[in-house]
């Protein structure tokens, strides 16, 4: 009864993966956030010239820049989608997605940045938001390489029979399917939050808060299926992974590159130690022959 319980979240699960990954909706949604970001571009061109409905141009900034803000948001709402769906595979493809989202978020904080310059840039008066976006840019651009290190890294697999792997893949379904969920209150809850009082919402900073204790709960599901310690190490690592990128997140820059270079280093470093002393992955060495 709860193993078809189980297939009949999963199956949901499944066919919501497929209706948002598929390459034919990822193209309309990707058409729908250009269109998007062009209709900000003239809704903002519309205020400036005093056309807007008074009602529309309260909610409307007047800041082009915020139509690239937008446009970064939207995208990595999509990313936030693809890490939910990944979560069913592994805990470290999970976090290497996880770490893709931070180097966006940086990216666009880059980009935030240009709101603090002056309509003719000095080098002397804007050197601080200058020197933000360099080392912002710098740090995506480092998780990016060490992200390509990462992937490159053996991992080591656990063995298990057929009956415990499926259900364990089920389970991981499910608390994605809850997730999703999840964040999907949360997205409206803040847009409606946004429309109301006008004020930033901090919607990543919640959903990576969130991820902590997903990440706690799948640290639990897997030490169901696997009693190994090194596994149980690597899993909790991976956790302590998250909650630097969710401090990564809340810092103001240039803190917040710095400790998202030191999460990328830490999980790089955890994966390394695990693969070269895990003994799933140390070759075991030839016996001695015995001296007659």
């Amino acid at each position: 009864m709860i193993l078809r319980i189980l297939e009949f979240f999963g199956n949901i699960f499944d066919a919501m993966h497929h209706a948002v990954e598929h390459p034919t909706p990822q193209r309309r949604l990707s058409t729908w956030i250009f269109w998007t970001f062009i209709a900000a571009l003239a809704g903002i061109e519309a205020k400036r010239l005093g056309i807007l409905p008074p009602g529309l141009a309260a909610h409307t900034p007047d800041n082009y820049l915020e139509a690239i803000n937008l446009a970064f948001t939207l995208i990595l709402i999509l990313e936030l989608l693809s890490l939910v769906f990944i979560i069913s595979c592994s805990l470290s493809r999970a976090l290497i997605k996880q770490f893709q989202i931070l180097a966006l978020i940086l990216l666009r904080n880059a980009f935030k940045e240009l709101t603090h310059l002056q309509e003719s840039i000095n080098i002397v008066l804007d050197w601080r938001p200058i020197l933000h976006i360099g080392i912002l840019g710098a740090a995506a651009l480092g998780i990016f390489i060490c992200l390509g290190i990462y992937q490159r890294l053996p991992q080591p697999t656990s063995r298990m029979e057929s009956d415990m792997r499926m259900r364990y893949v089920l389970s991981k379904k499910i608390l994605g399917l809850t997730l999703l969920v999840f964040f999907f209150c949360v997205g409206v809850e803040d847009l409606w939050l946004f429309y109301s009082t006008g004020n930033n919402t901090r919607f990543f900073e919640t959903i990576y808060t969130v991820l902590i204790f997903a990440d706690v709960a799948l640290v639990l599901i897997a030490q169901r299926y696997m009693h190994n310690f090194h596994a149980t190490f690597r899993n909790v690592g991976f956790v302590l992974a998250t909650l630097l990128i969710r401090i990564a997140l809340g810092a103001p820059p240039p803190w917040d590159a710095l400790i998202g270079i030191c999460a990328i280093l830490y999980a790089l470093a955890l994966t390394w130690a695990i693969t070269r002393f895990d003994p799933r992955t140390i070759p075991l060495r030839p016996k001695k022959p015995e001296r007659p």
